[in-house]
This record gives structure tokens, sequence and C-alpha cells, in this order.
């Protein structure tokens, strides 16, 4: 069987190759100190960078979840009256 994944989970996975791909640019970024408002930028880089990585650990834990849902389900027996024996 194919393995498809959900319009939502393509888009959740592109949102997070992203933020990684900004976190990483942040990462790389040296501060110029000698540049007016540099400080302010820092902060703010800092402080964007912090957002994205809580935003890919909130989406990185629902696909744990989903994973472990669709496990269950998978795993779960069918009846004789066609339902799966599931029940969530």
């Amino acid at each position: 069987m194919m393995n498809r994944k959900s319009p939502a989970r393509v888009d959740e996975d592109v949102v997070v190759a992203a933020l990684r791909e900004l976190v990483e640019a942040l990462d790389r970024r040296v501060p110029h100190v000698e540049r007016l408002g540099e400080a302010r930028i820092a902060r703010e880089a800092a402080l964007l960078r912090s957002e994205a990585v809580a935003r890919i650990a909130e989406l990185a834990g629902k696909q744990q979840e989903r994973d472990a849902r669709e496990a269950a389900r998978s795993d779960a027996r069918l009846t004789d009256d066609g339902g799966t024996g599931f029940t969530e």
C-alpha cells in the first residue's frame, strides 16, 4: 500500500522545513555591533528563533500524536459487523 500524506500533513512538512531553514539562518547570523540598532535586531532575531523552535516542537508533537493514532488504528482487528473494534 502506498503511503500518501494528507494535504494538511504536506503543508505542515513545508512549514517545518521553512522554520528549520529560518532557525539555521538565524544561527548563522553574525551581529554587527557597529551598526545602529543592532542590539534591537539581535533581540528580535533571538525572539524569532525562539518562536520558530517552539512552533517546530508543536508541529512535531502533533505529528507524533497522529502517528500513534494511525498505528493504533492499523493494529485494530476487524469485527464481524465490519467495524474495526477501535474506540477513541
